[in-house]
């Protein structure tokens, strides 16, 4: 197929452009660097260095010798997206181009403005260049699991079948988001099954809990091209920052009463997801919604994990519990359904010992990077 990535610079994109292209599709990537300005502007460098777009897929010509092209612009303009559009006219086409940090909408007004513009406009965009160029193709569009929030009822796939005074009908499953960056998403969503129910788009919305890893089955050990790990609050996710915590000898930031529960996946397992949506597309006129992790576990958990990861790897690693600094419940109900991309064919990389070992090796090897300053600087949900 002919695949276009949006956000191809991210820490899912980069290796999902490797991940399709290795699969023999001909693959385009487009991106801002609009996460590294940001990270650059509040001092969140990832640990690795990571090259240019340009760099990258010269290094992966190098390794594999198949091509991947490369488009810098904004996403939020129409005239480059309408052009990119044009050109490439994609029979996929994967939309991660968003501000994707949760704690980044929080911030102050200046981010939130930041965030809801630029992530709900670029959807409209993409909404509206599909249309205008390649209304038969197929829009894979990353979501997230937290777009549901912790109801208090099982989380089903997408929908929810309800009944009401004898009658029944189908609806999307209501949506709690929990900051300004999830809401977005929410309203991503919404967006996109107005227009399938419209103009008849065919789209998966993946429903994605927080990820974790660096290395990948593309990348092996070559750091030259690993994808963004970062260890901050703001752009790290939890078992990452977790992981750069536990080897930097800095106590585990476990938020409040660490009973918050959500579902997680290994970065491996987020690239078969991804791939098994675009090999399998979803019908003409449908919102296609799969939830998209393998595993749930508590703060309190995956701080385990990390924990007992470090006392084998020689590390003394400390648990702290600090004031939460989100709006959220910390002990609560939660069970999601996520079948579908199980039904599609994904294998499941589990959290084993053994993984989460692994994973702590690219870390080790790169310690003398961790800068201390940039893990925790208490980024508040309320002033």
């Amino acid at each position: 197929m002919k695949i276009l990535i949006l956000g191809g610079d991210g820490y899912i994109g980069w290796p999902t452009a490797m991940k399709l292209s290795a699969a023999g599709h001909d693959v385009t990537v487009a991106d801002n660097y609009m996460r590294r300005t940001l990270m650059r502007e509040i001092d969140c460098d990832a640990l690795v260095d990571v090259p240019n777009m340009h760099e990258r897929v010269a290094l992966w010509k190098e390794k594999t010798g198949r091509d991947i092209e490369v488009r810098i612009g904004d996403l939020d303009k129409w005239d480059f997206i309408d052009q990119l559009f044009a050109d490439t006219m994609p029979d996929t086409i994967i939309h991660y181009a968003e501000q994707p940090s949760a704690p980044y909408s929080m911030l102050d007004r200046r981010a939130a403005d930041l965030t809801l513009r630029n992530n709900v406009g670029v959807t409209f965009n993409v909404i509206q260049a599909m249309n205008e160029h390649t209304p038969k193709a197929h829009l894979v569009k990353l979501g997230t699991m937290g777009e549901y929030g912790t109801p208090n009822i099982d989380i089903e796939e997408g929908w929810l079948e309800v009944e009401h005074k004898g009658r029944k009908d189908k609806f999307l499953f209501p949506r709690a988001a929990g900051s300004l960056y999830h809401t977005t998403k929410v309203l991503d969503t919404d967006l996109l099954w107005f227009y399938v129910r419209v103009w008849g788009l065919r789209v998966t919305d993946l429903m994605q809990g927080p990820v974790y890893g660096l290395a990948t089955d593309e990348t092996g050990d070559d750091d030259r091209l690993y994808s963004f790990l970062n260890y901050d609050e703001v752009f790290g996710t939890v078992v990452n920052r977790f992981m750069v915590q536990a080897v930097a000898g800095y106590p585990l930031t476990v938020y409040g009463k660490g009973g918050q529960t959500r579902g997680y996946l290994h970065l491996k397992d987020a690239l078969q997801c991804v791939q098994l949506a675009c090999e399998n597309p979803a019908g003409e006129g449908e919102l296609r919604v799969l939830n998209q992790f393998v595993e749930t576990f508590s703060v309190n958990d995956l701080a385990g994990h990390v924990q007992a990861s470090g006392a084998r790897l020689g590390l003394d690693v400390k648990i702290e519990n600090l004031p939460n600094p989100r709006k959220e419940m910390e002990e609560h109900y939660y069970n999601p359904v996520h079948t579908g991309l199980l039904d599609l064919g994904l294998k499941p990389t589990k959290l084993t010992p053994e993984i989460m070992d692994e994973m702590m090796a690219p870390i080790i090897k790169h310690k003398d990077k961790i800068v201390n300053d940039r893990i925790f600087r208490g980024v508040k949900w309320r002033k």
